[in-house]
């Protein structure tokens, strides 16, 4: 079995539901008794929070780069960034990373094309949203994604950091959530929601989605697949 080294903490709310989903997904596929190995390394989110907010995704690179090679150190065998904001400079990570890693973007845009997505709406922080992250590499799959309208994203991105970081979900919030996703789905004829945020499953369920007819593109999840078959292909 591989070891998986996470970076986490960014944020700790979403660290805590990837520990859950690995055991989980594993304990679907291994019924022998065992468990994964994995090693978090926990760092701290308002550094990173900072240096996104300033621009500097050089200085994102170096950071992340630095705790990978904590992990490497610590003996793991590939590496995954539990949050789609690094994600924002993630080939120059991979280009530098000591170890393998699997991208939360590259395994969703392969679970969308599968599912035969088209056109697709983002969630996500205002990072994740108005960077060319998603739509550049879902390009490789003729796929167009979406972002809300500027008033929405900010709207979303707020909520984000006041409520989604710390595990908070008020029900007006989730509701105007889906009020944009269905406007996205009507006007923009998305046929569904990319979750670019790995707090938004937690806010978002697949049942949410139903009430609107639009399918949600579950990132966290889709991600946590990939690591599980990874650990096991070992």
């Amino acid at each position: 079995m591989k070891t998986v080294g996470i970076i986490g903490g960014i944020g700790p709310e979403s660290t805590v539901a990837y520990y859950r989903l690995i055991n989980a997904a594993y304990l679907k596929r291994i019924t022998d008794g065992s468990y994964p190995k994995m090693i978090i390394n926990s760092i701290n989110l308002r550094t990173l929070l900072n240096l996104v907010e300033a621009n500097d995704l050089a200085a994102v690179a170096d950071l992340m780069v630095a705790e990978l090679e904590r992990l490497d150190r610590a003996g793991v065998d590939f590496g995954v960034l539990s949050s789609n904001t690094p994600h924002l400079v993630f080939d120059e990570i991979q280009r530098r990373a000591p170890m393998p890693l699997i991208s939360i973007v590259e395994t969703a845009r392969r679970f969308s094309l599968a599912s035969g997505f088209h056109k697709l709406g983002l969630f996500g922080t205002r990072f994740t949203m108005q960077a060319r992250l998603y739509a550049d590499v879902f390009a490789r799959g003729e796929m167009t994604v979406i972002s809300p309208a500027a008033i929405e994203q900010d709207y979303i991105h707020e909520k984000y950091m006041t409520e989604f970081l710390s595990g908070a979900s008020l029900s007006e919030t989730r509701a105007r959530l889906l009020e944009i996703a269905a406007r996205l789905k009507a006007e923009e004829n998305i046929e569904a929601l990319i979750l670019g945020g790995t707090e938004l499953p937690m806010v978002l369920q697949p049942e949410d989605g139903e009430t609107i007819n639009l399918p949600f593109v579950d990132t966290s999840q889709i991600h946590v697949n990939a690591i599980v078959e990874e650990m096991i292909a070992g």
